[in-house]
């Protein structure tokens, strides 16, 4: 009788590890943990249960066996499912390049569609739900959710929030945290983020309810690129803003369908006194924002060069107000 029961148990304690395994491998199952707490005690209260039963016994009574295998390949189904949507939606994506962000969001609502599907199949497949289980569940919830997976809680509500709220969407470039880059994927718990440096950084969900977000082109595929340009206070403002914006007009990553500006400011820094040029143009995609920087900038260091447009330079002044020693460009 005693070595039954040891196999028994080990029988239980190898399913519970292979269960814990299989419910991590997907956050929105992680709520299930908070099952355990009203199982032990629903096992309690049955009339055949013995008040000091092994809780592993107690665990093995409300546990519907012959649907544990089922929740496992629904398990299995529901993670091939989710690879074959990310995978179709990528292909999608370089052949539709015009419907990429509404083939992004429609892939987000799906993911937690599914994991949400997922999560409340395996429960009722997976135990006995009975009334006592059922109302110690409503009591027990609450505070196992408070007290073990409130990080998780807490990220999952503010994931539902940014799907509602919209402060960014997959595709847009954002700059939160210290970081800037894409938005390629919005979770159950956290939001990924793929830099200019093609780095992969994960944030918390929760992390953006009280945080400021910066969204470069919010849900649109073109998005406004600043650059700016410093030239001495004795040359030729007039050409050289008329060099700046042909390069703009010129390029091939530019968007034309929104305008293209140049403002003039002038600054002192250090000892220098400066006009700065800054030139605001719109970039057909997000990806193009740094090849559209670079042609701009070469463009206009080397119409510098030929229009002889020199950057800033020290200005002196005799005590007497004399003309500068930097004289005027010829016209």
């Amino acid at each position: 009788m005693g070595a039954q029961t040891n196999r028994s148990y080990h029988r239980a304690s190898a399913w519970a590890r292979s269960w814990r395994r299989a419910v991590f491998a997907r956050p929105a199952l992680i709520s299930l943990l908070t099952l355990l707490p009203a199982v032990a005690l629903a096992a309690g209260d049955e009339g055949d249960a013995d008040a000091s039963a092994d809780p592993i016994t107690q665990f093995a009574r409300v546990i519907r066996w012959s649907g544990v295998l089922t929740s496992l390949v629904v398990v299995f189904f529901a993670w091939l499912g989710l690879r074959f949507i990310n995978e179709l939606v990528e292909q999608l994506s370089e052949q539709f390049a015009n419907y990429r962000l509404v083939l992004h969001k429609s892939a987000t609502f799906v993911q937690f569609v599914v994991y949400v599907g997922t999560g409340v199949v395996v429960v009722f497949l997976s135990f006995r739900l009975d009334e006592a289980v059922l109302a110690l569940i409503g009591g027990t919830m609450a505070v196992s959710i408070g007290f073990a997976v409130k990080d998780v809680v807490a990220s999952f509500i503010a994931g539902i929030m940014i799907m509602l709220d919209r402060p960014f969407q997959v595709g847009d470039r954002v700059s939160f945290g210290g970081e800037y880059g894409d938005i390629t994927a919005i979770g159950l718990r956290s939001v990924r983020m793929q830099t200019l440096d093609d780095n992969t950084v994960t944030i918390p969900n929760n992390k953006f309810l009280n945080e400021i977000t910066s969204n470069g082109n919010y849900g649109a595929l073109d998005m406004q690129v600043t650059m700016e340009f410093f030239i001495g206070v004795e040359q030729d403002v007039t050409a050289a803003c008329q060099v700046i914006t042909e390069a703009a007009l010129s390029s091939r990553y530019v968007y034309l369908a929104k305008p293209v500006t140049v403002g003039v400011t002038q600054l002192l820094h250090e000892n220098y006194v400066a006009v700065k040029l800054t030139l605001k143009a719109y970039v057909l995609d997000t990806p193009f924002e740094k090849p559209f920087a670079t042609d701009i900038h070469l463009r206009v260091l080397n119409a510098f060069r030929e229009h002889e447009i020199r950057p800033p330079a020290i200005l002196y002044r005799s005590a007497d107000g004399s003309a500068p020693a930097f004289a005027a460009p010829s016209r």
